[in-house]
């Protein structure tokens, strides 16, 4: 039936409609390295991100804010 979706069937949600990226996610949505992404939140003034057990999450919206920081030189 179209329409229904299957409960096992994955649900695809596009980059830059999700709230929170992983790593590998921010890493293609911003074209930024994977290890320079993990050196970024290493920053203790850098509050982007959270982790959740051994999953580091990103704030897509708090990091669009702080590339565009880092591009005007506004840190």
């Amino acid at each position: 039936m179209k329409g229904v979706r299957e409960e096992n069937e994955p649900i695809n949600v596009p980059i830059w409609h999700k709230a929170n990226l992983t790593i590998k996610e921010a890493a293609a949505y911003s074209r930024i390295g994977e290890n320079s992404i993990r050196e970024m939140l290493k920053y203790e003034n850098v509050c982007i991100s959270f982790q959740v057990g051994n999953r580091r999450l990103i704030n897509r919206e708090l990091f669009d804010d702080y590339i565009k920081r880092l591009c005007c030189g506004r840190l």
